[in-house]
């Protein structure tokens, strides 16, 4: 590439394609020096139009509808998945035959079958991958894992987990790919669960086993263009049981229909010394409860204390700076740099593929658990 950059091509260009081309964007605002020298070479969606419109959106100079195209392209050696869940496994696969580096929207796949075998080709190729699991990016929950690691609460014991939206509350919302098993292979839990149990892996290691249940409220919804009702095939909200190998127990929720929610995820941790909790909807802040305070028959100090995270990173120089209101949009930007540094240093990226690998098997599991009945154990991957 010209003057030295690495070449980028985008499959997708939806909500979360912006999202990543925003990213590159502002990263040389919160970077200095940016992890990676790069340019925004092609971008692929379904239609003509579309593809246009993102060219015109970002300084792309090439727009296609076929992802081959970006994959056989030599001037692009990164490679975005941000397309419907169905395409995930052919593209990824290909691209990483090709030799290329790849940053992928969650879920990886569709199934667990799929995810075995993109996880058996990345570890026949050099090259970087990572998945965009961005929450673990808020100074917050990088704050939570630190205390976690480090002993603070002691042993943990339980957990509470969940991530909540209400877009799908309004029964005459059209069909749409994400509701069709075809295109997206799960529901809430696919499309927010997968979030949340990477958060917990994360924070408390991997899952023993899972009890399961999913409910979907609203069975029909109209298809696009007025042509009818069409079936809902998956689930609008996911309850689970959750068995770590550590020994906590806990639970997690993910929900399309939580009436009077936004983006809300929450996690709660309890342990033997002491709790935290996180809101994504209070994103500068992380609550920590110190058992070790002094205690008196009035409660003497104990209490919550709100730790002011905000935009504290572990790097200086810092822009806008450490004290200022942080947003969702940050989170993604700084879970592309550490991608961006990994390419640039040679290494694999973190949250890897296997990570979402075994978020996969734990969604199984939970799927298979609400059909059967039956506590149910991850496969390995």
């Amino acid at each position: 590439m010209k003057g030295g950059k690495i070449g980028v091509g985008f499959f997708g260009f939806g909500l979360i394609g912006k999202v990543h081309a925003w990213g590159y964007a502002n990263l040389p605002y919160f970077f200095d020096p940016v992890p990676l020298e790069t340019e925004l070479v092609g971008v692929c969606t379904s239609r003509r139009e579309t593809a246009e419109k993102a060219r015109a959106v970002a300084p792309f100079g090439l727009a296609t509808t076929d992802w081959r195209e970006l994959v056989a392209d030599p001037r692009i050696d990164i490679l975005h998945c941000c397309a419907p869940n169905a395409l995930h496994a052919e593209f990824l696969l290909r691209a990483i035959e090709a030799g290329k580096h790849v940053y992928c929207d969650k879920p990886l796949c569709m199934n667990v079958s799929e995810a075995r075998r993109i996880v058996a080709a990345a570890r026949s190729k050099p090259g970087t991958r990572q998945m965009t699991f961005q929450y673990r990016f808020l100074p917050a929950t990088i704050r939570m894992k630190q205390m976690v690691s480090g002993g603070d609460i002691g042993e943990v014991r339980s957990f509470r987990a969940m991530y909540l939206h209400s877009g799908y509350v309004d029964p005459s919302r059209p069909i749409s790919w994400r509701l069709d098993a075809k295109s997206s292979g799960g529901g809430a839990l696919f499309d927010l669960g997968s979030h949340i149990l990477d958060l917990v892996r994360w924070l408390l290691g991997d899952v023993e086993e899972v009890m399961g249940r999913t409910e979907t409220f609203v069975r029909e919804r109209p298809m696009p263009g007025g042509k009818g009702m069409g079936k809902v095939e998956v689930d609008d909200a996911v309850f689970a049981l959750i068995r770590m190998k550590s020994g906590a127990i806990g639970t997690m929720e993910a929900s399309r229909i939580a009436s009077g929610s936004q983006d809300d995820l929450r996690i709660e941790l309890h342990g033997s010394k002491g709790a935290l909790r996180f809101s994504l909807q209070e994103p500068n802040w992380l609550y920590f409860y110190d058992m070790s305070a002094q205690g008196s028959p009035h409660g003497g100090k104990r209490g919550y204390t709100q730790i002011e995270c905000v935009q504290r990173y572990d790097r200086a120089p810092e822009f806008p700076g450490p004290k200022f209101s942080i947003g969702w949009m940050r989170a993604h930007m700084e879970c592309l740099a550490a991608f961006l540094k990994a390419v640039a240093e040679g290494r694999d990226g973190s949250p890897s593929l296997e990570d979402g690998a075994a978020v996969h098997a734990i969604m199984e599991a939970i799927y298979d658990s609400a059909r059967n009945r039956t506590w149910e154990r991850p496969q390995n991957v």
